[in-house]
C-alpha cells in the first residue's frame, strides 16, 4: 500500500520520453464510478509502464458522486488532455455500455479495456502488447487461472464462487480461453468494435459474450497469467444481483447466442 502511495507522490517529477513518430497507439478504455482514490494511482501506474508507448486513457465515468471527475480533470492538467481523455456519462447505464461509449472515442490501433480500481495492474500490459505483436492475434486477455496468474485479496467464498462461475461458463460456452469472466483485455480496434455492435449483456455478463462471441466468429486469442488483485479503496461492486445477473446473462448467451 505504502508504495503506491511513494509512486503516486512522484508523479508530477516524472518526465516521459516522446513517443516516435508511426508508433502504433494504445486506447485504454478506463470505466469508473467513486474512484477519486484509485483513479490517481491507475493513471501513474501506466505512464510508469507505458512511458515508452503512445497510449491515451479514455476515462468513461458514470455520474460519480464522489469527485472522480474533478480527480480525472486534475489528471488533465498534470498529463495532458491529449493523455487524459474525459468522457463521462448521466449515471450508471452499465459496464457494456461504458464501452461502448469509450469507443467513439478512441483513437488507438488497439483497445485496452482494464479497471480503474488496481485489480488489474498495468504491469501486465507490454506482456499483451507482446504476446500480440509476436503472434498477430485479434485478441489478447489476461488469465487468472494459467501459470502463474492468480487472486489475491479474495477470501474462500469468492474465490469459489468466481472459479464455479468461470466453470459453469466454459462447460457450457466452450469458449476457448481459461478465463471467460475476466475483463482485462487488448483488442485490435477493428475487432472490437466488430464484436461490441453485436453484444446483447450488459454488465459482467458484457465480457464473457465478447469471448464467446470472438470464438464463434474464429478471431484469434492469446492469454498472458496475470495477478488480480482486489480493491484498495472502496467497495466492491460484485454482490447478489450481479450472481443473478450473470446466471441470467449465461442462459441468454447459451440459449439464444449460440
Amino acid at each position: 500500500m505504502s508504495e503506491y502511495h511513494f509512486n503516486y507522490r512522484l508523479a508530477s517529477s516524472t518526465v516521459s520520453p516522446c513517443p516516435l513518430p508511426g508508433m502504433t497507439k494504445y486506447s485504454i478504455l478506463l470505466p469508473t464510478y467513486n474512484e477519486r482514490e484509485n483513479l490517481p494511482i491507475c493513471v501513474w501506474l501506466l505512464e510508469k509502464y507505458l512511458s515508452e508507448i503512445d497510449y491515451e486513457v479514455i476515462i468513461i465515468d458514470d455520474g460519480s458522486p464522489d469527485g472522480t471527475q474533478d480527480v480525472a480533470k486534475a489528471l488533465q492538467k498534470e498529463y495532458g488532455e491529449d493523455k487524459i481523455v474525459l468522457k463521462p456519462r448521466a449515471g450508471k447505464l452499465g459496464l457494456g455500455t461504458a464501452y461502448i461509449h469509450g469507443l467513439q472515442f478512441a483513437t488507438g490501433d488497439f483497445v485496452i479495456l482494464m479497471d480503474a480500481d488496481l485489480s488489474h495492474h498495468p504491469k501486465f500490459i507490454p506482456k499483451m502488447i507482446e504476446l500480440q505483436k509476436e503472434h498477430e492475434y485479434d485478441v489478447v486477455t489476461g488469465t487468472r487461472y494459467v501459470g502463474d496468474g492468480g487472486v489475491s485479496g479474495w477470501d474462500f467464498r469468492r474465490k469459489l464462487i468466481s472459479k464455479g462461475a468461470n466453470y459453469l461458463a466454459q462447460f457450457l460456452l466452450e469458449p476457448g480461453v481459461s478465463d471467460l469472466t475476466g475483463s482485462f483485455r487488448l483488442y485490435k480496434r477493428e475487432v472490437l468494435a466488430d464484436l461490441i455492435k453485436e453484444c446483447v449483456s450488459k454488465g459482467y455478463v458484457f465480457q464473457m459474450e465478447m469471448m464467446f462471441r470472438a470464438s464463434k466468429k474464429g478471431y484469434t486469442v492469446g492469454e498472458v497469467p496475470i495477478s488480480f488483485v482486489d480493491r484498495f479503496f472502496g467497495d466492491s461492486k460484485m454482490g447478489a444481483q450481479e450472481i443473478v445477473g450473470y446466471l441470467k446473462g449465461l442462459a441468454t448467451l447459451f440459449f439464444v447466442v449460440a
